[in-house]
């Protein structure tokens, strides 16, 4: 099922890039008439991958809840989750300051912005990114939901995860008489994940719509435009790939390429859908099968998707150095130094932030001098540049999942790589301490 699927959505994304380019080049005669018809082509194209993704949404949720719930219930006591959460934010700093600094080190040796001969807006122009929907402070007091069906209602994934690591507490301290609430939310992780599967049969409609729909309106002419920019960023991301999976091969070795043989799957989705939260359900089912047991990959993956954007962080100082270089803004190694602080701060803030990284880069120009219109210029690629990221944040959250499973001692031999999605086998939950592992 699983190779089937990454099959059509591959198929999917050659069509869709094919269907997107005629109906551009069919259409666009130059005039504002013929923008405005592919820019209508394009809606209409994104209402089927906006389903998809609102589907996906619709998942999200109740599967964060229910896995990470029943995770904490079989882990036993508060110092393993204890344990477990050190572990996680330990990775997550040190991989977002290597993804950081690449960013920053590649921008400097590449210079994709210097001697850039498109015309620059205006210093004083808008750049339509809303940054009041990033507050360091409001992030802060987010953290604890007012109301757990509020932020289960609005896909608030940090809130989520406090309000289950409350209640998965509260079931290991509470005992036998919340075992029947256990088995109750075990069956809701069956329930959960059948409904991915049937979800995840649209994956591929959804692929060809979004790639039609941004090629329809942008057209492969934006790509040549900026080819140097996002050239240079896709030669990041690729480093960054074998610095992650070089890091995976020294934890468990040859094992490493049956890890991306797993996630191909999420890793395509996400590429294709620019979402990495579209490839979140598959990326669990991954790890599992490789045998990261269910109560690391459900604690650490949630997490990872606010702290651990790999792809994200390495594009905010890209980007805003890139910005820099077009505006002829020469930056000392200290305000570079400084600029990968702060972005190392303001970037653990951005979940649940609409075009995160957009918001964040939005915020940080102005405190070097830097025009926020540089935006602009970086808009019309951001879609494909947001497909590279998405991919990225999935590899880099299944090695973080990895490695902290292997840590913990629990990283279990995989499972055949051709069992489905129905995984009877591979989702009993984990025995609790002291039992008998399984064979």
């Amino acid at each position: 099922m699983a190779n089937k699927l990454t099959r059509f959505i591959l198929i999917a994304l050659v069509l869709g890039l094919i269907a997107g380019w005629v109906t551009h080049v069919s259409i666009d005669d130059g005039t504002i008439e013929s923008a405005a018809r592919l820019k209508s082509i394009a809606e209409y194209l994104g209402i089927v991958t906006a389903l998809f993704l609102r589907m996906i949404k619709m998942i999200i949720a109740p599967l964060v809840f229910s896995t990470l719930v029943v995770g904490i219930a079989h882990m036993g006591d508060t110092a393993a989750l204890g344990r477990v959460g050190a572990r996680s934010l330990g990775w997550f700093i040190g991989a977002s300051v290597i993804s950081l600094s690449l960013g920053l080190l590649l921008v400097n040796l590449l210079q994709p912005g210097v001697g850039l001969n498109l015309p620059l807006p205006a210093a004083n122009a808008a750049s339509g990114i809303d940054q009041s929907t990033f507050s360091l402070k409001d992030f802060i007091t987010h953290l604890v939901p007012s109301s757990i069906a509020d932020a289960m209602a609005k896909n608030d994934i940090l809130p989520i995860v406090v309000f289950s690591v409350f209640f998965g507490v509260a079931i290991t301290a509470v005992g036998d008489a919340a075992k029947p609430l256990v088995r109750g939310i075990e069956g809701l992780v069956q329930v959960m994940l059948q409904i991915t599967n049937y979800v995840m049969r649209f994956a591929p409609f959804a692929v060809f719509a979004a790639v039609a729909a941004a090629l329809t309106e942008q057209g492969p002419a934006i790509l040549v435009t900026f080819g140097r920019f996002v050239g240079s960023f896709y030669l990041g991301l690729a480093i960054l790939w074998l610095l992650l999976f070089g890091a995976a091969f020294l934890i468990v070795g040859v094992r490493v390429r049956h890890l991306a043989r797993f996630i191909r799957d999420p890793i395509v989705l996400a590429f294709s859908t620019a979402s990495s939260e579209a490839a979140y359900p598959r990326t669990l089912e991954a790890l599992e099968r490789f045998g990261v047991p269910p109560r690391i990959a459900s604690f650490v993956l949630p997490l990872g998707y606010s702290f651990n954007l790999d792809g994200s962080m390495m594009y905010m100082t890209f980007a805003a150095i890139f910005i820099a270089q077009a505006y002829g803004i020469d930056l000392s190694i200290g305000q570079e130094i400084t600029m990968l602080l702060v972005l190392m701060i303001t970037s653990k803030g951005i979940a649940g932030v609409p075009r995160a990284s957009l918001v964040v880069i939005a915020a940080t120009l102005p405190l070097f001098n830097i025009p926020e219109a540089g935006l602009l210029l970086i808009l019309a690629v951001d879609h494909f540049l947001d497909m590279g990221r998405s991919a990225t944040n999935v590899v880099g959250n299944a090695v973080a999942s990895v490695a902290v499973a292997k840590w913990e001692g629990v990283l279990d031999p995989e499972l055949s790589p051709d069992i489905t999605t129905k995984r009877a086998p591979s989702h009993v939950p984990p025995l609790p301490p002291g039992s008998e592992p399984r064979p």
